[in-house]
């Protein structure tokens, strides 16, 4: 089969679907082109070695890679952000009806939504099925996040979330909420599948460097809570850094890390300064592997999310990375993703922006034996490997390229 991967944000982008996922199909014998942008996530600024074009082909590791213009940009522009989105967008359309050929079928990664819109059009005039994989709902998370306020806007982009949903031919979730919550909005039932997230699973086995080195120097003595990922609004970091304040006197050892980038970090670094907190450490954003090492040095690896309905639905991508890794779980949040580490016994849940409630978690796993952590983080390790590895997902995605294009 012949399949389209159409997605804004692709390696060496950190991005989830991206060439582990376009690998995992071509090993499956399909044939796989990817169409995407000009690295430039998460800093906004194009990756050294590139340079904006029209479009430009390459190949990596068997995957053949078009790459169309964009308007790099990722800060807190609402407007430079939908110009990033709307150039990419456009782009696509007008290089991906001459360039990719067609295709049996178009599997597009939302977000942005952008790319959805791009995909129906290219379904529509090459007349070929498109599944929709939606890893985030539109128009709640932007308007969630902050990043769009405009009533105007977010009315815009649900009236567009809801053409693209019935011009998909499939809708792929990461979540039975996600499920629920799209049929609530008219879309069909038997016209949505939940497929759960993996982890890069050869990422995070991970190689040890100078970078990793230096923060595992100092986690050195400590009882290491990580928080590795984005740092944004949806996250919430600031009830980490208050629980960080309420156990900085009377627990000294713990240390809560936070490991990656994001539009809050320098924000919430500012914070940690102002209140003095000697058990609070930031670390500069790791490739992904060097990511692996880091986890395995930790104790407990820390997972947050804003008090908000959509979030209940959502599960973070950190949760997969995080069991697979083997490590016990502070899942501060609700919903979904803390049933799912609670059906792994993989650690403890918490209510989310409560930072006493918080701390008090981060002393139990304290105060737990070694033993009964190590427990925990097998139970993790186990449950990934029965449910959630990428093999078994692969092979949903394959039934559901097999059905729309059989279909067509």
């Amino acid at each position: 089969m012949k399949i389209l991967l159409l997605s804004q944000f692709f390696d060496p982008e950190p991005t989830f679907k991206g060439l582990y996922f376009a690998k995992a199909l071509m090993k499956q014998g399909h044939e796989v082109i990817v169409l995407t942008g000009f690295p430039n996530y998460p800093g906004g600024k194009i990756y050294p070695g590139y340079n904006i074009k029209p479009f430009k082909c390459e190949k990596k590791e068997g995957i053949k890679i078009i790459r169309v213009a964009l308007y790099p940009s990722h800060d807190n522009s609402s407007l430079k952000r939908a110009a990033n989105y709307l150039s990419f967008m456009a782009s696509s359309i007008f290089f991906g009806l001459f360039l990719t050929g067609r295709p049996d079928v178009i599997y597009c990664y939302h977000p942005p939504a952008t790319s959805g819109i791009a995909a129906a059009i290219l379904s529509k005039i090459k007349s070929v099925p498109f599944v929709y994989d939606i890893q985030d709902l539109w128009p709640d998370s932007v308007a969630t996040t902050g990043m769009i306020n405009n009533n105007i806007f977010l009315k815009i982009i649900k009236i567009g979330c809801e053409t693209i949903y019935k011009s998909a031919s499939h809708i792929t979730v990461l979540s039975p909420g996600f499920r629920d919550e799209l049929k609530k909005r008219g879309v069909p039932f038997k016209k949505i599948s939940v497929i759960y997230n993996w982890c890069d699973e050869v990422s995070l086995i991970g190689k040890k460097s100078l970078n990793n080195e230096l923060v595992a120097k100092q986690m050195e003595g400590k009882f290491n809570i990580t928080f590795a990922g984005n740092m944004g609004i949806a996250q919430s970091l600031d009830t980490v850094l208050e629980a960080a304040e309420y156990l900085q006197k009377d627990f000294p050892k713990i240390q809560f890390n936070f490991i990656g980038g994001g539009i809050d970090k320098s924000r919430l670094q500012k914070i940690a300064r102002d209140m003095s907190l000697r058990n609070v450490v930031f670390f500069p954003r790791l490739e992904p592997v060097e990511i692996g090492p880091i986890l395995e040095y930790s104790d407990v690896l820390l997972v947050h999310l804003k008090r908000n309905p959509l979030f209940k639905i959502t599960i973070p991508s950190k949760i997969q990375a995080y069991l697979w890794v083997g490590k016990p779980i502070l899942a501060a949040l609700e919903g979904d993703a803390a049933n799912l580490v609670m059906e792994a016994e993989a650690g403890i849940v918490c209510n989310p922006e409560n930072p006493k409630v918080l701390a008090k978690s981060a002393v139990r796993f304290y105060e737990m034996t070694e033993d009964e952590r190590l427990e925990m983080g097998k139970n993790g390790k186990r449950f990934y490997f029965k449910e959630l590895r990428m093999i078994k997902a692969i092979q949903k995605f394959e039934e559901v390229f097999t059905e729309v294009a059989y279909k067509n």
